[in-house]
């Protein structure tokens, strides 16, 4: 029988797996884990029980200072502030499509809001707080504008319900309800405090992470050319300001074009990374090492003395021609080197072109040796 590329027989459609209820809410009630649109509904799914229940507190309050008569608004009471969270859960987990059916959900929270502010004769001091705290939660799942929506349908519920029931303004609070509110308030505020604060968290990790992997090459993890700019900068300074003796380094592979053509791209990255270990293996902790471009490298040595430049160009020379690669086993590489020690009273520019030059003439002499420049 002919098969789909889902790999399910045509004409059927492969049943959508369920996640059973402990798994889910093992992650749900877990604050650290990062929010995702399949997960969405997991997440707040902790959220909402917790609020509503808080949230069911001052509205009970209300009722008892009401003197509420006979119990259909204490059974509604219950269903939906107590009930409704495991019932969304539910709904949202069973749709083929959980993010959507999340989102009806948290419109529904609004709605059910909307109608026991009306329900309440609009106490103030709940129907506000009840108001924000909704409103907020829609904000913090960062679905576009559904904060908007929420608070749109919340008070066009409120208003429906109150045309309809008609319910006579009774605005005061009594001291039980005022208490009753803090609960809310204070846990509300301490759980996306705490939120808040996880992000900014997470930002900032993110920022360090992108800062490095500004400062580094990704193929061979020497310092990128921008970043080893910098440090030449500085070193070229601390040479003019503090007379300390700076060695710069220009490594060129040798036919480099020609082995990418003969053994293919492929081999031409294996030849960079190790080309980069090498030359990070020789370095010192004080000396800055970084790709210059393409099989271009660059190293700043010291504070040293020349000599120890020059020791530290020629073992980099002799290691690159032991390479051996598992791609290429014949290929045998080498390397030009030129040399240039940095000059106080010149510009970054002169000390990179003198280098430069240092390096065109040891591929004059034949390549695969060190030359300095005068």
């Amino acid at each position: 029988m002919a098969r789909s590329d889902s790999g399910t027989d045509h004409g059927q459609q492969a049943a959508p797996q369920r996640p059973g209820w402990g798994e889910p809410l093992t992650h749900a009630l877990d604050l650290r884990a990062p929010v995702t649109r399949e997960r969405l509904y997991q997440q707040i799914y902790p959220a909402r029980v917790l609020g509503m229940a808080l949230g069911g507190l001052p509205v009970a309050a209300v009722l008892w200072q009401q003197h509420a008569a006979g119990g259909l608004r204490w059974v509604l009471l219950g269903l939906m502030f107590f009930v409704w969270p495991h019932g969304a859960y539910w709904l949202a987990r069973r749709s083929a499509k959980p993010y959507d059916a999340e989102r009806r959900n948290l419109l529904a929270d609004s709605a059910i809001v909307g109608f026991w502010i009306a329900l309440m004769h609009f106490n103030l001091l709940v129907s506000l707080v009840l108001t924000v705290v909704t409103t907020l939660d829609k904000a913090y799942t960062l679905i576009r504008r559904w904060w908007l929506y929420s608070l749109l349908l919340l008070l066009a519920v409120a208003a429906l319900t109150a045309l309809v029931l008609q319910p006579p303004l009774q605005p005061d609070s009594t001291l039980l309800v005022q208490a009753s509110v803090l609960p809310l308030m204070f846990v509300h505020t301490w759980v996306n405090t705490y939120r808040g604060t996880r992000l900014m968290r997470t930002i900032a990790r993110q920022n360090r992470q992108l800062a490095e992997l500004r400062r580094t090459d990704a193929q061979t993890g020497l310092q990128s050319r921008e970043h080893w700019m910098q440090r030449a900068a500085e070193a070229l300074a601390a040479a003019a300001q503090q007379g300390q003796s700076m060695t710069l380094l220009l490594i060129d592979v040798d036919h480099f074009k020609s082995i990418n053509d003969t053994y293919g791209h492929t081999v031409g990255d294996e030849v960079i990374s190790a080309v980069g270990a090498v030359i990070a293996a020789q370095v010192g902790p004080h000396d800055s090492a970084g790709r210059y471009g393409g099989d271009e490298f660059a190293v700043i040595i010291g504070p040293a003395p020349v000599a120890a430049a020059r020791a530290v160009a020629e073992a980099i020379r002799q290691q690159i021609g032991q390479l051996r690669l598992p791609g290429a086993p014949g290929l045998r590489l080498g390397s030009s080197i030129g040399l240039a020690v940095a000059q106080p009273s010149g510009t970054l520019r002169n000390w990179i072109d003198a280098a430069d030059a240092a390096l065109y003439r040891a591929k004059q002499r034949g390549r695969n040796c060190v030359a300095e420049a005068d």
